[in-house]
C-alpha cells in the first residue's frame, strides 16, 4: 500500500468549493480499529451542515477535516484485539459519530465494532447510502415509536433518502404506512409498498391521514404541528432535521402525545438488524446519484437542492 491517499479536505467552513481533493498521509489503525479501503462514500445532510460550520461542532478537531460517516469497503489491516474481521472482508458502517468522520478518502481507521458485514445483495456504492439514514429511520421507528403489526405509520418527505427506507422499514415490521412526496414520486414511494401516498402540491395530508401511531418527520417547517391532527392518543412524533418547537411539544401533551427529536446513534446491532432486511429483500436503498471522489461539491450541492432522490454517492475506487 501506498503511504499517501487521497482525501477530501477544508480549510475552512463554507460553501461546497471549500471541498479539495488532496494527497494526505494514510491512517495505520491502532488497538481494536481495522484499516479499510474505502470503496463508496454515502453524503448525507448532516455533511453540508458541518461543512458549512454547523451541525457538528468545529470543536471537535481543527481544520483542515475530513468530512463524512457513510462508508463502505474493504479491511486491508487490523489492529492488536480485533477479532471480529480479517483482511479481505467487506464491511459498511456509520463511522466516528458524531465526530469528524473522515469518510470522503481512500483509506480510514475505525473501531471494528462500529462496523458489519456489507450486505451480498448490494454493491459498494449501494451499501454506502444505508447506515446513517436506516440507522436514523429505525431508531426512529422501532427504539422511539416501537412499530410493529397494528402501528399506523407517516413519513414525510417519503422519497428522500432518509423517507425511502423509513417507509420500508415500517412495512416489513408489519406497519400501515402513508407518507408525503412530491408530484414525481408517488410512483416511486407505490413500488416501495407504501399504502396511501400523498402529493403535497395537490392535497392536504392532515385532511387524509388519520390515526396515527407514529409520525417520522423529515421535512419540518409546519408539518409537525399539522402532523398533531392526525394522530391518536399515544403517538409520537419525531421530527429530524430540527427538534420540534416549543408549540408543537405543547400540543401534543395536550393532546396526549409526544414530540420529540432524536440524534442518531452507531449501533452495531441495530445496523445488522438492518442487515438482515436487506439480505431477506425487504428493504432496498434507491441511489439517485453517484459522482466521483473529486466531486464532492457537486454532491453537496446537490444535497442543498432540497430536489435529491434517493441517496447521493460518492465512488471512491
Amino acid at each position: 500500500m501506498s503511504e499517501t491517499m487521497r482525501a477530501i479536505r477544508q480549510h475552512s467552513f463554507g460553501g461546497p468549493e471549500v471541498l479539495q481533493i488532496e494527497e494526505v498521509p494514510r491512517p495505520e489503525p491502532l488497538w481494536t480499529e481495522v484499516l479499510v479501503r474505502v470503496h463508496a462514500a454515502g453524503v448525507n445532510p448532516v455533511d453540508c451542515k458541518t461543512r458549512s460550520g454547523g451541525g457538528i461542532s468545529p470543536t471537535q478537531g481543527p481544520l483542515p477535516i475530513t468530512i463524512g460517516w457513510d462508508v463502505s469497503g474493504v479491511v486491508e489491516a487490523i489492529g492488536s484485539g480485533v477479532t471480529r474481521f480479517t483482511p479481505g472482508d467487506e464491511v459498511y458502517g456509520m463511522v466516528n459519530f458524531p465526530r469528524i468522520g473522515a469518510g470522503y478518502a481512500e483509506y480510514i481507521t475505525v473501531d471494528s465494532r462500529q462496523l458489519t458485514f456489507k450486505p451480498d445483495r448490494l454493491t459498494h456504492e449501494e451499501a454506502a447510502g444505508v447506515p446513517l439514514v436506516a440507522l436514523t429511520a429505525w431508531q426512529s421507528l422501532v427504539s422511539v415509536g416501537r412499530t410493529g403489526p397494528g402501528t399506523r405509520v407517516l413519513v414525510h418527505g417519503a422519497a428522500g433518502g432518509l423517507g425511502h427506507l423509513a417507509v420500508q422499514i415500517a412495512r416489513a415490521r408489519g406497519a400501515w404506512v402513508c407518507g408525503t412526496v412530491g408530484p414525481h414520486q408517488v410512483d416511486l414511494v407505490k413500488g416501495l409498498g407504501i399504502d396511501e401516498a400523498y402529493d403535497y402540491t395537490a392535497v392536504r395530508f392532515e385532511d387524509l391521514a388519520h390515526d396515527i401511531d407514529v409520525v417520522v418527520d423529515t421535512v419540518a417547517g409546519d408539518n409537525g404541528l399539522r402532523s398533531l391532527k392526525t394522530m391518536r392518543a399515544g403517538g409520537v412524533l419525531v421530527s429530524l432535521p430540527v427538534p420540534p418547537d416549543d408549540e408543537t411539544v405543547a400540543e401534543a401533551a395536550r393532546l396526549g402525545l409526544r414530540a420529540v427529536s432524536l440524534t442518531v446513534e452507531t449501533d452495531r446491532s441495530d445496523l445488522e438488524h438492518i442487515t438482515a432486511l436487506i439480505e431477506a429483500g425487504a428493504l432496498r436503498p434507491i441511489i439517485g446519484t453517484v459522482l466521483p471522489l473529486e466531486r464532492a461539491d457537486k454532491a453537496h450541492e446537490l444535497i442543498e437542492t432540497g430536489q435529491a432522490q434517493g441517496k447521493v454517492v460518492l465512488k471512491v475506487r
